[in-house]
């Protein structure tokens, strides 16, 4: 197996980076827009076979050095019953978003037995993959947001007014997603996933207090929970940059950062045990081929010689990137290495 990337993941990586991109198994590839015609996400979600098939495209493609699960951090609401559905254009939608306290005090306890289809994912995954598989989750908070909002919500009111008109019911919700979660990795990495990757999505619209606790606090739980697996575990939100130093005071093997920091600036700020993964603008795969290879290059110079470095975008691949930029970008880093 190529192990380069849980070699970097532990900060003992004696080559050049390792690379995957988040959202590398998407609408940008052909091949998985193919699938999409004839299945909807969610059956794509839901199916072993079609979770199997979708992850490995971009391995194939790309030889990319890691594989993550083709999911969604949304199938554990759809699993504490809210009800959730995809729509083109729109995103996911939440059928039965929470209004009430009763309406969290009734959500049910964890029974990861329904969300057994992606560990029957992962264990066809691991039959086939000759690259680590990073599984992952959604943090409370963002998920959190989805359960109130009912869909994407770039300012997230009635979240942040829920927040902070009762603060009590609010832990509440984020203290039962995080039991589901914790026991959604367990699922996971009893099946054979290698590394956890933990999104916060929405960290970005808290304060510094807030982000404290109410994001912070329950990564730290989530962080806890999977400690005697000794399995890793990335942590990445948007504002990563502004709040590595609180992400790092909680000692996760890594942290995935946005582009609005300096890789090596925050690398002397960093705990050198712990690995970064980072941290490319995305628009930059928008650039002529040329342009993608000297942006890449100048990260991978800035971080030349770091045992802890993964490469990766600050954010997904966008929709509508081309896949030879992408193959520009993974052969580029990939060349470092010879």
């Amino acid at each position: 197996m190529n192990s380069i990337f849980l070699q970097a993941l532990h900060c003992r990586n004696p080559s050049g980076p390792p690379v995957w991109l988040m959202r590398q198994a998407g609408r940008h590839l052909a091949s998985y827009r193919a699938l999409r015609h004839r299945y909807s996400f969610l059956q794509m979600c839901h199916e072993p076979d079609l979770i199997t098939q979708v992850t490995l495209l971009p391995v194939e493609a790309y030889g990319m050095d890691a594989a993550i699960l083709f999911s969604d951090i949304l199938v554990v609401a759809e699993a504490m019953g809210v009800g959730l559905r995809f729509e083109d254009q729109v995103g996911p939608i939440i059928e039965r978003p929470l209004t009430t306290r009763k309406d969290i005090e009734s959500l049910p306890a964890p029974d990861p037995s329904k969300l057994k289809y992606v560990a029957q994912g992962i264990r066809l995954l691991r039959q086939q993959l000759q690259v680590p598989l990073i599984g992952f989750c959604g943090a409370p908070f963002t998920v959190a947001s989805y359960m109130i909002e009912g869909k994407s919500s770039r300012d997230l009111k009635k979240t942040k007014r829920w927040m902070l008109t009762d603060p009590e019911g609010f832990h509440l919700l984020l203290k039962k997603i995080a039991d589901w979660s914790s026991a959604y990795l367990q699922l996971q990495i009893d099946a054979g996933v290698q590394a956890i990757q933990i999104f916060d999505s929405w960290a970005n619209a808290l304060s510094h207090s807030a982000f404290r606790e109410f994001s912070l606090a329950y990564l730290h739980h989530l962080l806890n929970s999977v400690l005697p697996t000794q399995i890793p575990v990335i942590l990445f939100c948007r504002g990563s940059s502004v709040f590595a130093p609180q992400l790092a005071q909680l000692k996760p093997a890594g942290i995935g950062l946005d582009w609005n920091c300096c890789m090596a600036d925050m690398r002397r700020s960093i705990d050198p045990l712990i690995a970064l993964q980072g941290n490319l603008d995305p628009d930059v795969l928008y650039a002529p081929l040329s342009r993608i290879e000297k942006e890449v290059e100048r990260l991978l110079d800035e971080m030349k010689g770091d045992s802890g470095f993964i490469f990766n975008l600050g954010h997904g691949v966008a929709p509508d990137v081309s896949e030879e930029a992408v193959r520009t970008l993974v052969q580029c880093v990939k060349k470092r290495r010879r």
